[in-house]
């Protein structure tokens, strides 16, 4: 859920680009879901019979007519307007509509389009077992060898289950990965989604948004001007943003069924002038991508995962940050911790909660376990490391014997006043804005003084995890 959070990258692009562009052509005719596949029921998904219920053991005729034009027509259509326009294209190709296409996996190939795999057959495998699903994957890419003369290395299966991402990873051969939907740049991967490791794999994120399967879909395109002017405008925001420095990339998703018919291929191609009437685009495939991104950003393994720590680890490491008070890191650990986590401002959050949850009784321990500023704990060196260094951060382990004087006679006051000693982030200020601060909140009374220690408090423990987290 955090993602690049406000430190997005530059992609740095290939010739100082504003936007990646890439287009995806689904080849999908001849995977999907027939009878004469050896499937229990025909076919029920993206095409113009929008609602298709699937047939039990019958064929569904005019679906396999409407799967038929996307090889015999849309393919051609779609394959001669990239070649003129000297535009690159990866394919999602299902191994089995591979496998009875063979002019078509040649025309793709003597193009230079990437054939990526989109497993085995189009089906949805949501209720497929992992061993079930694994043994496709690995019959996909062994068909997809066969047929294409090279084993895929990217891989979009689409209709995913639960573990889709886990398997995927674990092959251990595609150099990237699209079944996400979450971002506008390619990211590593590194966790299942249940919290478990697994190899770093790349993953460049695709789009249902910017795809022509709308024209199949309830409330979605009906018409050539609303898919041209939707890419329209999504390539024009991210150009902007571009632009001004914030560069990402657009994924367009096509179809030889649906976006291979004349009424909606005028429309594509008024985007693809669209996209070349421009300076500062990348057209590039998926592979592309994947290479690029793998040279300026390379894997690195965070140094600190709080969201994998075991509980002693977390605690020992995390159990200072409020200070001497373990508890609250042992109430976190117990949290919902994830990815979103594992920065400073995601574990302060979790940490934070737990001492606002708190009763008056224990953020008064909190409070109490501060030492004075400059006092007695200070001179005999008595501090945590933590204190220690903040304290000095702001010269407070240099004052002259009246500034100590002060400082002595302000904590005796306000701990007599409040019952508890005057707590205040340091980092960042000097001695005498801390001396002014000190003057002005003595004269609180206690609830509101009592409230600004603890937000103090947390201010501490936020600069603390700053100093071993990343932002």
């Amino acid at each position: 859920m955090r993602g690049y959070g406000r430190s997005r990258p530059d992609p740095k692009w290939p010739g100082g680009a504003r936007i990646a562009v890439q287009f995806v052509v689904n080849y999908e005719e001849g995977g999907e879901n027939s009878v004469l596949h050896g499937d229990a029921a025909s076919e029920a998904f993206l095409s113009e019979i929008v609602g298709a219920q699937p047939w039990t053991g019958m064929r569904h005729w005019n679906m396999e007519s409407i799967y038929e034009y996307g090889a015999r027509a849309g393919f051609w259509r779609l394959h001669r307007m990239f070649t003129e326009a000297g535009l690159p294209v990866t394919v999602y190709g299902v191994a089995t509509a591979l496998a009875r296409a063979p002019d078509q996996v040649a025309a793709m190939k003597e193009a230079n389009w990437e054939i990526a795999s989109h497993g085995l057959k189009w089906i949805d495998y949501r209720d497929y077992s992992e061993e079930d699903e694994r043994r496709d994957l690995d019959e996909a890419v062994r068909l997809h060898a066969e047929v294409v003369g090279e084993r895929p290395r990217g891989l979009y299966v689409g209709r995913t289950s639960a573990w889709s991402v886990r398997i995927a990873a674990a092959e251990g051969g595609f150099d990237w990965i699209s079944d996400t939907y979450d971002d506008e740049l390619p990211y590593w991967l590194d966790h299942d989604g249940h919290g478990n490791a697994i190899a770093p794999q790349l993953v460049i994120p695709y789009t249902l948004d910017a795809n022509d399967m709308r024209f199949a879909t309830p409330q979605g395109f009906n018409s050539g001007d609303q898919f041209f002017a939707y890419l329209k405008d999504s390539f024009d925001t991210l150009y902007r943003e571009g632009g001004e420095g914030r560069a990402g990339m657009m994924n367009i998703g096509l179809h030889c069924r649906l976006v291979g018919r004349p009424g909606r291929a005028a429309a594509l191609q008024r985007f693809i002038d669209y996209v070349k009437s421009h300076d500062q685009v990348w057209v590039a495939r998926r592979a592309d991508i994947a290479a690029h991104w793998r040279t300026t950003f390379p894997y690195e393994a965070p140094a600190l995962r709080p969201s994998r720590m075991a509980k002693d680890e977390f605690v020992s490491r995390f159990g200072g940050i409020f200070e001497h008070s373990p508890w609250i890191a042992e109430r976190a650990f117990e949290l919902e911790l994830g990815p979103a986590h594992d920065s400073a401002g995601g574990l302060h959050n979790a940490l934070a909660r737990m001492f606002r949850s708190a009763s008056d009784k224990e953020r008064l321990g909190v409070l109490t376990a501060h030492p004075d500023l400059a006092g007695k704990l200070a001179q005999a060196k008595r501090l945590t490391a933590e204190s220690t260094a903040e304290q000095a951060s702001a010269g407070l382990d240099a004052l002259t014997d009246a500034e100590r004087t002060t400082f002595t006679e302000l904590n005796a006051a306000y701990v007599a006043k409040f019952g508890f000693p005057f707590i205040i982030a340091v980092k960042g200020r000097t001695k005498d804005e801390i001396l002014a601060a000190f003057q002005t909140r003595i004269n609180n009374d206690r609830e509101t003084e009592f409230a600004t220690a603890c937000e103090q408090v947390e201010r501490i423990a936020l600069l603390r995890l700053k100093d071993t987290l990343p932002a």
